[in-house]
């Protein structure tokens, strides 16, 4: 991951602006950069994933104009294959494509980029900026305006805090041009209806999962694989150690007491072959690392934060101890095939419905989550399951067929790599614990015991009373809201509300995230 930064205003505090832009140093540790492009400041930290030598360095410049980018840009070879003819490139990064497509396509550039992205650029022609993001809101930005109404890029909410009066996150799929947001796509709304026998969706599945699985294997950094023994980080590391001529690298966590994905996760590896480590943490290493995690996360979400928890400890294991840059894990599989709590969906329609919210909101949760716990330790995160084609075809799937028909959820992406020995049976096949549950019980207990020993009674009920989005209703909750203001003050409106079951529907009507609540809970716990 890197950070970029970019102040829309010549009239600049250029202090305040490298107080905030230090904030996040840690996203890209090993080369920094502020220009003044003459109506503003163009930030920029660097993690060299692509194009590893000092001609990657960013801001890129092409005829005066300028760009920041922290992104992937898949297939990049071929963009600059095409664009050879008329500029010259002087690096191997992905990201110097952008400023020539930019040159001749305009925003329509946009639509042709398959990747993972947030950028600010200064046309000098023009004189103005223009800030784009990701369909999915993968890689991160923020936005908020000065005191003069000028506005100000961050990747995250933590470079603006003292800059900007209300901090917001940029609407995925959008770019920001004279002064006005514009929509480019929405990744959620379903391109057609695909109805099909099952067999012939479920290659597509398959064909579609390993190209993005392989292309994010391309790097010129060291590549390791967050393998939790759940299904989704399963395939992603079955799926790359077909396509490795060595043993790729996996990493598990667990609680010292009761670890429930351990022995699952050193079964896949020893299945695969892979070169595996494990990382064991206790309720002190949890709770003594608990306001970092909100600080780096900018969330008070319940759930985003116990899920974090596991997360931020092993990328920090990683980060200490090997020279891995890279980290391939299993996130926005649910949002596409189905969490529990999906089996109680009372239709298809509904269902689908569901899919596209939660396929909407993934920067407010399970992106933001995995971004941060892996960047703040100077690694990036890629993503296969949000490969963008990847996710425009489950979509577009008929949700009748997404539903939970078969006794079993995410049929059919189990049923997308049965046979050939991708995976062990009881693997492919076992029931899904949520991340935060299967590091252990334990972490998300002692959470919730730990808050319970912070308040009295008569202690939450007045000081939840302070705040009036997303009002806290447990005493984790409010330890959770408590701790989030203290480093974002008045800025919770950044977060929608917290990540909950739908409980309109029967059966989900609970008061907290956990899947443990649910009835169909059974056997994912163990």
């Amino acid at each position: 991951m890197c950070s970029i930064m970019g102040y829309c205003s010549p009239q600049v505090d250029r202090e305040l602006f490298m107080q905030g832009f230090e904030r996040t140093k840690s996203r890209g540790p090993d080369d920094s950069r502020v220009i003044d492009v003459g109506e503003g400041l163009l930030g920029f930290h660097r993690l060299a994933i692509m194009g590893l030598h000092p001609e990657g360095m960013q801001p890129f410049e092409l005829g005066g104009s300028y760009l920041v980018c922290n992104g992937e840009i898949y297939g990049f070879e071929k963009l600059r294959r095409e664009l050879s003819a008329k500029y010259s490139f002087k690096s191997e990064s992905d990201c110097e494509v952008l400023l020539p497509l930019w040159r001749e396509h305009g925003t329509d550039m946009f639509n042709m980029l398959d990747a993972e992205f947030a950028l600010i650029i200064y046309d000098a022609e023009t004189k103005s900026f223009i800030a784009a993001r990701d369909p999915i809101g993968i890689r991160p930005l923020f936005y908020g305006y000065d005191a003069a109404g000028h506005i100000i890029f961050a990747s995250e909410a933590i470079n603006l805090v003292g800059l900007a009066e209300h901090i917001l996150p940029f609407p995925p799929g959008c770019y920001w041009k004279d002064g006005t947001f514009f929509r480019w796509c929405d990744i959620a709304e379903p391109q057609g209806r695909i109805s099909a026998p099952l067999d012939e969706l479920c290659a597509g599945i398959r064909e579609k999962l390993i190209a993005g699985v392989t292309k994010r294997m391309v790097a010129d950094a060291k590549v390791g694989f967050l393998l939790s023994g759940g299904l989704d980080s399963s395939l992603v590391c079955a799926i790359a150690q077909r396509c490795s001529q060595r043993p790729i690298r996996s990493f598990a966590i667990g609680m010292d007491t009761d670890a429930i994905d351990l022995k699952y996760a050193r079964e896949v590896a020893d299945f695969l072959g892979c070169e595996h480590t494990e990382v064991i943490i206790t309720r002190d290493d949890v709770l003594s690392s608990l306001e970092s995690v909100i600080r780096t996360l900018g969330s008070f979400d319940i759930t985003t934060i116990r899920a974090s928890m596991g997360m931020y400890l092993i990328c920090k294991a990683i980060h200490e101890q090997t020279d891995i840059r890279v980290l391939l894990t299993g996130e926005v599989s649910d949002e596409l095939f189905g969490y529990k709590y999906t089996d109680f969906a009372p239709s298809a329609e509904e269902f689908q419905r569901e899919a596209e919210k939660r396929v909407r909101e993934l920067y407010m949760y399970d992106v933001l989550r995995a971004d941060r716990c892996i960047s703040v330790h100077s690694l990036e995160a890629r993503v296969p399951f949000g490969d963008l084609d990847f996710v425009r075809y489950v979509m577009s799937i008929d949700p009748e067929l997404k539903m939970n028909r078969y006794g079993k959820g995410k049929y059919l992406l189990r049923h997308a790599f049965e046979g050939e020995h991708w995976l062990p049976d009881d693997i492919l096949w076992r029931e899904k614990a949520a991340f935060s549950d299967a590091v252990g019980h334990s972490l998300v207990d002692d959470l919730k015991d730990y808050a319970e020993g912070l308040y009295t009674d008569a202690e939450f009920e007045a000081k939840r009373q302070k705040y009036t989005h997303a009002q806290p209703f447990t005493k984790e909750s409010l330890l959770y809201r408590e701790i989030f203001e203290k480093y974002y003050p008045g800025q919770a409106e950044m977060i929608r509300g917290f990540w909950m079951p739908n409980r309109t529907w029967p059966g989900c009507d609970v008061s907290d995230p956990s899947a443990r609540v649910l009835s169909n809970y059974g056997d994912s716990g163990r």
